[in-house]
């Protein structure tokens, strides 16, 4: 009889599938962020999810560097999952057929209806030919989403994003909007406390929204140019009062439509727009922390009113404050927020 793959029945079970030609750094992305999750947000807490590494066999996979990776599991994990991630593989790169591979489509049935499917970068290529982006919103890396929808027109492309949230079935981008999806995969299960301890001791930024751009022109400043780094970190903390363009621009000595034009190129949105989304992510974390009335949390995280938050709130997470709270905040353990 086969050993069951994963050891804690009580964790989350995330399935990493990985193929021939891989790129080792999507599998440590995963890994690392889904590994350092614990309960309570706390280094002493249990971890929350189990990872697994799986291929279509127990075996080592090439990958783009000199070395191979050492594949514990075949697809028997996939079964036992609660998510499944797929990988990105040179071979899709140069992919003709929409068509799933026959050994890729066996092992994909032992996947359990309601099991949580997503992509980094052009792993995205695999849920398509499987039929799960059909009628759905996905990207993958900029380079290839012209081929990409060449192969599916079924599906809606966006090139512009770094990731999708379809609920179960997501996408992302390049590898490192990878660690944005597993971010926001964490954030959606555990909440902003433990998804925000996982990037700070993994180093990495707490939030980008998944409509943020992909491409970013000027992602490390030009040290010969003005920055607006120093107006972010200026307006993070004060995001309860009511701050304008033009009061981020006169930080760092700049017109507003230089500061706008810099902000653009280096963040890939709008700077009121990305105040937005800090509010929106303040209010989060004030919902899962603290008692606060909602029209205190509106207030604390510069929102105004309940009903802009309210209004915020629908436009980018799709429910309520009261009812996020209550995802969070209500009689259930925060190990127990997915199955």
């Amino acid at each position: 009889m086969a050993m069951a793959v994963f050891i804690h029945p009580t964790r989350h079970h995330v399935a990493v599938f990985a193929r021939q030609k891989m790129l080792p750094i999507e599998l440590g992305i995963v890994h690392q962020l889904f590994g350092q999750a614990r309960k309570g947000a706390s280094a002493d807490g249990k971890p929350l999810y189990e990872v697994a590494t799986c291929a279509l066999r127990a075996e080592a996979v090439r990958t783009d560097g000199d070395f191979t990776v050492n594949v514990p599991h075949g697809p028997e994990a996939l079964a036992e999952a609660d998510t499944v991630i797929v990988l990105s593989s040179y071979e899709d790169y140069e992919q003709t057929d929409p068509r799933l591979p026959t050994p890729l489509a066996e092992a994909f049935t032992r996947i359990r209806p309601g099991t949580r499917m997503a992509s980094i970068c052009t792993g995205a290529f695999v849920l398509a030919s499987a039929g799960l982006l059909d009628g759905r919103a996905a990207t993958t890396h900029w380079r290839y989403t012209e081929q990409f929808a060449r192969l599916f027109p079924g599906v809606e492309v966006d090139a512009d994003v770094l990731y999708t949230d379809g609920d179960d079935v997501l996408t992302s981008a390049g590898c490192a909007s990878g660690i944005d999806l597993c971010l926001h995969m964490i954030r959606s299960d555990y909440g902003t406390a433990v998804a925000g301890d996982v990037a700070r001791r993994t180093v990495v930024p707490p939030h980008r929204e998944g409509g943020q751009a992909q491409y970013v022109r000027h992602p490390v400043p030009d040290p010969s140019s003005a920055s607006t780094a120093a107006a972010r970190h200026w307006a993070l903390q004060r995001l309860h009062e009511p701050l304008t363009l033009g009061d981020l621009a006169s930080q760092q000595a700049m017109s507003i439509r230089n500061f706008n034009r810099r902000f653009r190129d280096e963040v890939g949105t709008t700077p009121m727009t990305w105040l937005t989304q800090q509010r929106v992510e303040r209010a989060r974390e004030l919902l899962e922390e603290s008692d606060l009335p909602v029209d205190q949390v509106a207030a604390q995280a510069g929102l105004g009113t309940a009903a802009n938050l309210r209004q915020h709130f629908q436009s980018a997470l799709g429910t309520s404050p009261s009812a996020y709270r209550a995802t969070f905040r209500g009689p259930h353990d925060v190990g127990a927020a997915r199955p």
